[in-house]
Order: structure tokens, then C-alpha cells, then sequence
């Protein structure tokens, strides 16, 4: 059944921009520091109606601590010597069992073409099924509770599953053999490679540059061959979290505009041993972990097929935010606009890596919302450089920075204005230089290069410390920065001023500046959390409300 054919008065709800049956409530906040406004919008909310202070506080949706008892150690230790090392061997040898089945099954297939299913294909399918249920049998998984009915693949092509919090997601995947899109290089993996392939997958290749666009159109093949390709199952949220939200979902399954299946995941057990996020516990510990519990528990919920409208065929963003509402509701869970892409920025390595406190994910999120970070290039950042560099510091106010960026005035853009805001005017080459830092987040040599070419003195290419300060407070996105013995420390000749180079050499010397120099308090936690102040703070006393 559809979920558009369930009422009009629905698809006007999930058409709408703020979806007020799987959203309660919006909480807006000030934050004040001097002169620096930023009215900031928290977007975490609720999916359920019910009252909780979850919606006031902020999720990392990719950490994951697992703090165990004195009685779990006690458990597993017991189970490490007796039960775990039988499930391993047992679930090693079915892969190793499933492995004659897919290599003769795809001998001669092409990734291309899809050709019919003959009888003995369609025995090795049932083989294949049988061994994978065996094997996640031994894994502790004893039973599957299914819940709905799995739609046809003429009814839905594509099936949209979430959270994504594992690679025991994998469950559902074996139990129908669907399609997935799996990183090209996991062909070339022994044994696993050859499972992979017998499902026919979507292969993306990271090397190829033009691969997110082949991606999209293969999808666009299969989802519009009638039912000839298997139905494809995708994980829109690109990563793995702890479930304790939805993340923003990508757009790839919802570009073809065909109907989806969405499909929930559920977990219940008493100790979350399956997570695998970006900040937690390897993966090697999930798996053993894992195979010491007596019994796992995980549940497959199939919601209602969900048949776009011709607003949400046009416009692939709202169709998958739109299907992320009714499965957080399905899940009573919130959703937050958080996404892989703020994941890599918080998590990237470096002398600069971002602090716990920092704006730069605010921003992030604005920049992705305004549909810029898919222009934005080496190119393009160097021709936005060169226009900041030009106006020599003179700052802009709304108007003129949304003339500036050729975009209307929007609620989005005034949130990226007031980031940088003081006195109604902001610096664009701040702008500039958090732009690159969330779309270039480990190049941040690149970025500083750039900061200080926009920055520097024509006669001699160099920057005074009130000009160090305003870098690398916005490339942290922080307001308390403290970089008076940063700079004396490059400004080895005490001339007062530096150049590029000069911070190169600093930086070899002394790559953990940060830290040493205590610029950026709790600089050793990588954690999400909502923006209380403006990205810089030009202003020496701060005020206290």
C-alpha cells in the first residue's frame, strides 16, 4: 500500500517544509559574545509527539561508548574461551561453504547485463540464503522477527533501510540477495569479493572522479527496468551511527523519483554490542564482542511503500527527508541534519583538527543546505580568494553579501551571516576561509595558504598577529583563542609580522601548536555540539549574560 494513497491531507504534510507531525518542536536560542550575534537554530527534533529533554540537548550520532560491568567483563571473559572461538570457526567455514556457490553462479556474468534467472541459479540463490542464515545463526542471531511485507521489486525498486549502524546490517541483505552500492575495491576481497558479486551490487569507485555521477545512473537503470534487476537496498544515511537519531540522508536512492520501500532496523538488546561508528570500538572488538552474547536480537520492520509526489520527483532532497520522517517516527527517533560529510570535518587529523566546540559544523550544515559545497573547487576557492583579497578587508552587510554570493536572502544564507557577523557587517574573507576548511578538511595547509594570501601585505607577503588571529580562529571556528605566543614563537626575529613560509617552518617544528600552547581548551575530544557564538570574535572582553 502507499503511503501517498493514504490521504492528500499527508502528502500536503510531508511536502511541506517543516513536517509538524514528526517534528513537535524547534528550539531557537541566542548566543551572545560582544558584539557577535548568532541567533542559532537548533535542529534537532523530535519524531514523536512526546515530551522529552532530548530535543534539548545535542546527539553525536557517531560515537559510540560502550562502558561494560563488573558482571559483563566477568561474561565475556568466560564466553571468550568457550563460545566465541566455536562461533568464529563455524561462521569462518560457512563463508568459506558459500564460496564454491557464488564463484560458479557468477563465472561468465556481466555487471552490465541482466540475464534470466535459470533453475540452477535459482537453486545456488536458495543455497546462498540457507548458508548466510546459518552463518548469522552461529553469530547468535537465532531468530530474525520480520515485521510488513517486503514489496515487489515491480512495486519498489528500491528499498531505503535505516539506521546504518553495522555490518551485521548485512542480515537483510542476505536474506532477499538484493542489491547494494558497495565500494568498488571490496570486489578484489578474497572470498568476500566473490559473495558481493553473485548479488550483482552497484560498484562506486572512489578513484574515479566521475563516479558519484555513474552511480546515480546506474541506480536510474536498474530502478527503471520493470523488475528485471533485483531490488536494490540502500543505506541513504552514507555512514555508520549509534541510532541514536536519523542523520540527513543522501539523495541518490531518491533521485530516480520511482516508489521506495522504507525499511527499519532494530537492535534490542540489553548491551549495544553492534555498533560501529566512526569514534568507539573496532571493528574486530563489535565482532567479537558480539559472538560473546548468549542471543542477539535484531528486527526488520517493512513500512508501507511510499510513492513519490511530482514536487518530490523534482526535487530528490524534499523526497528524502520527507521518507527519513516516517521511518524516525517508525523508529521514535529524532533526525538531525548532521551527515557524513560533517562526520569526516570533526574527525579529520591534523595540527588543525577542530576542537569539540567549534562552528565550522553549524556552517557546514548551512553551506550544504544553500546547495554550495558542490560547486566549490580548488578553482573556485581560488577565485573567491582573489575577490575577497580585493575588497581589502571591507566588510559587508547582509545585503551586500548576499549580492556577493549571488543568492537570495534566506533564512539559511542571514544564519551564515550572522556567524561572522560584528556590528552588522562581516569580513568575506572569513567567509572564504571556512569554506574551505569544510570542504577541504585535511588539506588545512591548503587552506591556510590561502588564508594568508587574502590576508598579506603586497610589498612582502606578510601578516601581523591581529591578522593570525582572525586565521586561525575561523579555521577552528572558535571565538576563545588565545595566539599572542603562537606569534612570537613564529616571529623569530621579532619584526611583527610573518609570512607563509615562516609558519611552515613553525609547524614542522612544531606540529601539536595547539595543544602546547593551550590556544583551544578540550582540544583532545572530537565531538559534535550546537554553536553558542559567532565563528571569530574580534572583540577582547567577552560578555557574560
Amino acid at each position: 500500500m502507499s503511503a501517498a494513497g493514504e490521504g492528500s491531507s499527508e502528502r500536503v504534510c510531508y511536502s511541506s517544509q517543516t513536517v509538524e507531525e514528526f517534528q513537535k518542536q524547534q528550539l531557537y536560542t541566542r548566543g551572545d559574545c560582544g558584539n557577535m550575534r548568532f541567533a542559532k537554530r537548533k535542529r534537532l527534533t523530535l519524531a514523536d509527539g512526546e515530551d522529552s529533554q532530548l530535543s534539548a540537548q545535542f546527539i553525536n550520532p557517531f560515537i559510540h561508548e560502550l562502558r561494560l560491568t563488573a558482571l559483563q567483563k566477568v561474561k565475556i571473559a568466560v564466553m571468550t574461551v568457550t563460545l566465541f572461538p566455536v562461533r568464529l570457526l563455524f561462521a569462518a567455514f560457512m563463508m568459506l561453504l558459500a564460496w564454491p556457490f557464488a564463484f560458479v553462479a557468477t563465472v561468465g556474468c556481466s555487471e552490465d547485463a541482466v540475464e534470466p534467472l535459470s533453475w540452477w541459479r535459482w537453486l545456488v540463490d536458495l543455497a546462498l540464503k540457507a548458508i548466510m542464515r546459518a552463518m548469522w545463526f552461529s553469530g547468535g542471531f537465532h531468530w530474525v522477527r520480520v515485521k510488513g511485507r517486503p514489496a515487489l521489486p515491480s512495486e519498489a525498486p528500491i528499498l531505503t533501510l535505516a539506521p546504518h549502524s553495522s555490518y551485521f546490517d548485512a542480515i537483510p541483505v542476505t536474506r532477499t540477495m538484493a542489491s547494494i552500492v558497495m565500494k568498488a575495491e571490496s570486489r578484489n576481497v578474497p572470498v568476500w569479493g566473490t559473495l558481493i558479486k553473485f548479488i550483482r551490487p552497484v560498484f562506486v569507485s572512489r578513484s574515479d572522479q566521475d563516479s558519484r555521477r555513474k552511480t546515480v545512473e546506474e541506480i536510474k537503470r536498474r530502478a527503471f527496468s520493470a523488475g528485471e534487476w533485483p531490488q536494490m537496498m540502500v543505506f541513504p544515511e552514507g555512514t555508520c551511527t549509534n541510532r541514536s537519531c536519523l542523520i540527513a540522508f543522501k539523495p541518490g536512492a531518491f533521485i530516480p523519483g520511482v516508489p521506495v520501500q522504507p525499511v527499519v532496523l532494530r537492535y534490542p538488546n540489553e548491551m549495544d554490542t553492534i555498533s560501529w561508528t566512526w569514534q568507539g570500538p573496532g571493528a574486530f572488538k563489535i565482532l567479537w564482542l558480539t559472538l560473546c552474547q548468549l542471543h542477539n536480537s535484531i528486527e526488520i520492520e517493512y513500512l508501507p511503500t511510499y510513492t513519490p509526489s511530482e514536487e518530490e520527483k523534482r526535487d530528490p532532497a524534499l523526497f528524502a527527508s520527507n521518507v527519513r520522517c516516517i521511518m524516525a517516527k517508525a523508529l521514535q527517533l529524532p533526525t538531525t541534519d548532521y551527515s557524513f560529510e560533517d562526520c569526516r570535518l570533526a574527525m579529520a587529523k591534523g595540527p588543525l583538527c577542530l576542537p569539540s566546540h567549534t562552528c565550522l559544523l553549524e556552517f557546514s550544515r548551512l553551506v550544504r543546505r544553500l546547495g554550495l559545497n558542490g560547486r566549490v573547487t580548488d578553482q573556485f576557492l581560488h577565485e573567491e580568494s582573489s575577490r575577497a583579497r580585493k575588497l581589502c578587508g571591507h566588510k559587508l552587510s547582509l545585503e551586500a553579501f548576499a549580492e556577493y554570493v549571488n543568492l537570495p536572502i534566506t533564512e539559511a544564507l542571514q544564519d551564515i551571516f550572522a556567524l561572522f557577523e560584528e556590528h552588522d557587517q562581516m569580513d568575506v574573507r572569513e567567509y572564504v576561509i571556512a569554506l574551505s576548511v569544510v570542504c577541504r578538511p585535511v588539506r588545512y595547509l591548503e587552506t591556510i595558504q590561502l588564508a594568508f594570501r587574502m590576508f598579506e601585505a603586497e610589498e612582502d607577503g606578510a601578516i601581523v598577529e591581529d591578522e593570525l588571529a582572525v586565521i586561525l580562529k575561523t579555521a577552528l571556528g572558535v571565538a576563545d583563542l588565545t595566539v599572542c605566543d603562537v606569534f612570537r614563537a613564529i616571529d623569530t626575529g621579532d619584526k611583527g609580522k610573518i609570512t607563509f613560509e615562516d609558519f611552515c617552518t613553525f609547524l614542522e617544528g612544531c606540529p601539536n601548536f595547539i595543544e602546547l600552547y593551550h590556544c583551544v581548551p578540550d582540544q583532545t575530544s572530537h565531538t559534535f555540539s550546537e554553536p553558542s557564538v559567532s565563528i571569530t570574535n574580534h572583540t577582547h572582553n567577552k560578555k557574560h549574560d
